[in-house]
């Protein structure tokens, strides 16, 4: 959140995250930075994009910001921020300053950040564990090594340096996996954003466009509504779509083909992530449409499974099962649906999993596996389901009308405390709704 959009700054959120944060924390003591600025070329720098944990807990999103949480201490949380000065702020932006971090963010204490080394000690005195991600910026690195080596010194004098670390990925991983009130609200925000985009795109496609003409498309949906894309835009037409992450998005669009667009925007720091699978001339040929039902009855299958207590590795049985099925009726795979999944035939035309944890990363924090078992789902869990089919062109093995064609249906999926809830069901998927609004700007 910028200062200059203060009036609509809750800190009341973030606030309530650092509290549950602090009750697991206990007496340790919490470290983190932002993030530094990138180089794109030469002089020029990418778009600042805070570390998710760092934004989560506090809401800013300057560069080099540091804080540092204390459960029970006083200051409790502390940040170290860019200082203001009117003369680099004309050239690259405003700046919160420590007075902003504490009136804006809510900070008990708030310094500039060439303070870091004098008062980094002070505050770690006495700090039993610490918990920090284990790769750290060298400016941080280099500050907590000194601090560390002071309190050390110092150890016959009172002084009492952390004995033990520990990862703060997983500490904030576990939180961030449920969505609180606030989270899902801007991941809401960020999934209408991104079905704009894509609703947008299928009613412009038409043959003879590029790629990119479809990503301008999308992503101006995004802007238009304060978001910004998740991750890069994925526009595949024709065998293009059977590349995973295919991003180069410069090809035409010919009539014949399909195109898969996979796109999400990002708002206030979560995002959206769908992807789903069309006609360029809006009509789906005898085999495209053979190829798109199996993977749209995956996806439906997948999804009816989604529930308190299940877990995203049976979903992806089910997918795969479902998948397998219909690989066998177009002759695909060879074998009864049993030998196509335990003997791992299917990977050659389905190789990734059905789902991923959705949040402040597109591919979000959180463990899998809890205990060596699948996690269980639980209510405010966000993840996504997306089987596919992918056939390359130079498949000799595949019959010849289902070469060259990727297809992936992807859906965000919110688990309720009955069942759970499609995201991302105003994007249409059915054959008759893709049909009748690609091209509709054409017509």
């Amino acid at each position: 959140m910028h200062p200059s959009s203060v009036s609509v700054f809750d800190p009341l959120p973030y606030r309530a995250r650092r509290e549950r944060i602090a009750a697991r924390v206990d007496d340790g003591a919490l470290l983190l930075h932002a993030g530094s600025l990138r180089t794109r070329s030469n002089d020029t720098e990418y778009r600042f994009r805070p570390d998710s944990d760092f934004h989560y807990l506090t809401g800013l999103a300057e560069p080099e910001a540091i804080l540092l949480l204390r459960p029970g201490r006083d200051p409790a949380c502390t940040l170290f921020v860019l200082p203001r000065e009117p003369e680099a702020e004309r050239w690259t932006g405003r700046r919160v300053g420590p007075e902003g971090a504490a009136e804006i963010y809510g900070a008990d204490a708030a310094y500039p950040l060439a303070a870091l080394d004098e008062q980094l000690p002070r505050l770690l005195d006495g700090v039993v564990a610490l918990f920090t991600p284990f790769t750290r910026p060298p400016a941080l690195e280099g500050a907590l090594t000194r601090a560390l080596a002071h309190l050390r010194r110092y150890n016959r004098q009172g002084k009492h340096a952390p004995i033990t670390f520990h990862d703060a990925r997983h500490l904030l991983g576990e939180d961030r996996i449920v969505k609180d009130a606030a989270a899902l609200a801007s991941l809401r925000r960020a999934i209408d954003a991104s079905a704009e985009g894509h609703l947008s795109a299928m009613r412009a496609t038409t043959p003879g466009m590029f790629e990119y003409e479809l990503e301008a498309r999308v992503e101006y949906e995004f802007r238009r509504r304060g978001s910004l894309p998740g991750y890069t835009t994925i526009v595949g037409a024709g065998a293009n779509a059977t590349i995973l992450h295919y991003v180069e998005n410069n090809a035409p669009l010919v009539a014949g083909e399909l195109v898969l667009i996979d796109a999400g925007a990002e708002r206030d720091n979560f995002t959206g992530d769908i992807t789903r699978t069309f006609p360029v001339d809006g009509r789906f040929t005898s085999a495209q449409r053979d190829l798109y039902e199996i993977v749209l009855a995956a996806n439906r299958a997948g999804i009816d499974e989604a529930a308190p207590g299940g877990s995203i590795d049976v979903i992806h049985e089910v997918c795969v099962r479902a998948l397998a099925e219909g690989m066998r009726a177009l002759k695909l795979c060879e074998g009864s649906v049993d030998e196509i999944v335990e003997t791992g035939a299917y990977q050659r035309y389905y190789m990734h999993r059905t789902s991923h944890w959705l949040g402040a990363d597109v591919h979000d924090a959180g463990l899998y596996c809890v205990s060596d078992h699948p996690r269980p789902l639980l209510p405010g869990f966000v993840f996504t389901i997306e089987p596919g089919l992918y056939i390359d062109a130079d498949d000799e093995k595949a019959p010849a009308a289902l070469r060259g064609h990727g297809v992936r249906i992807e859906d965000d999926i919110l688990i309720t405390e009955d069942g759970h809830e499609v995201l991302t069901a105003m994007v249409p998927k059915d054959i008759a709704a893709l049909e009748a609004i690609v091209g509709l700007d054409h017509r």
